[in-house]
């Protein structure tokens, strides 16, 4: 296994920033979130469709670094379908992976293993969040979940933002 900044730009990471998916925009989006990372310019605008608490249809535009842009590409294979409890919950887990070292999210998202070596760059965490705080703050717009609003009904806290 290749240490340092080799590993960051592996050939699974190149691989998925060249094959970034659903860069369609959405025509009616129930909410739309553009948000950038204030280190490195980092860029993302997501549209997001829920159809009940799953999410129905998905558009993004990428303007990112290879890491945010290979963050983005899973985001984008995997969100339509999901429902945003656990969409929240992966975002968690991969936050926690790149700021506590905790293990890669599982299942559907075990690919973002592959931005784990990230860990000991903070200045690239920024970026490969992106997409995924993004998503989170337009399930929030759409479901009106707030960090200082009343808990969710239903949701177990593990899944609160």
């Amino acid at each position: 296994m290749t240490n340092g900044v080799e590993a960051l730009y592996s050939d699974r990471v190149k691989a998925l920033a060249g094959d970034i998916p659903r860069t369609t925009r959405l025509a009616a989006p129930d909410a739309t979130v553009t948000m950038t990372s204030p280190l490195c310019g980092s860029r993302v605008t997501v549209d997001v469709r829920l159809e009940g608490d799953r999410v129905a249809d998905f558009g993004q535009t990428v303007r990112a670094c290879t890491l945010g842009q290979a963050s983005a590409s899973i985001m984008g294979r995997h969100v339509v379908g999901r429902p945003a409890a656990e969409i929240r919950a992966v975002a968690k887990t991969l936050k926690a992976m790149l700021k506590e070292g905790a293990p890669p999210p599982e299942g559907e998202w075990s690919e973002l293993a592959v931005l784990a070596p990230a860990q000991r760059f903070k200045s690239r965490h920024g970026s490969i969040l992106l997409a995924f705080d993004a998503v989170v703050a337009a399930l929030d717009d759409i479901q009106g979940h707030r960090p200082d609003a009343a808990p969710a009904k239903g949701l177990p806290d593990t899944m609160r933002v």
